[in-house]
């Protein structure tokens, strides 16, 4: 597991992204679900799902939602998520302790 989650965060000269599979319509927020797995209630339309990714991940974080932003995935499940100023290390730890 610990493998995993070294692929799926990279440094990045601004902090570090994360490599997210998002569920949307779900019954509630969750972040981690599984492996870097995010669900979120909004529905896709009108970019709220992306909205409560962000909202979510800067609070599971505890970072403003302006230091989190999509890079990659925009509109599709899959995305690249950026979180500037938090180092890689700090995410696989901080998603460690919930698993």
């Amino acid at each position: 597991m610990e493998e995993i989650l070294k692929d799926a965060v990279k440094k990045h000269k601004l902090g570090a992204t994360v490599n997210l599979f998002v569920t949307p319509d779900a019954r509630s927020n969750v972040f981690p679900t599984g492996v870097i797995e995010i669900s979120v209630k909004s529905p896709t339309q009108d970019n709220r799902a992306n909205i409560d990714v962000i909202k979510t991940v800067s609070e599971y974080f505890d970072v403003s939602h302006m230091n989190v932003l999509i890079l990659n995935g925009k509109k599709n499940r899959e995305k690249t998520v950026l979180l500037q100023g938090v180092t890689p290390e700090r995410i696989v730890s901080k998603i460690q302790e919930k698993l």
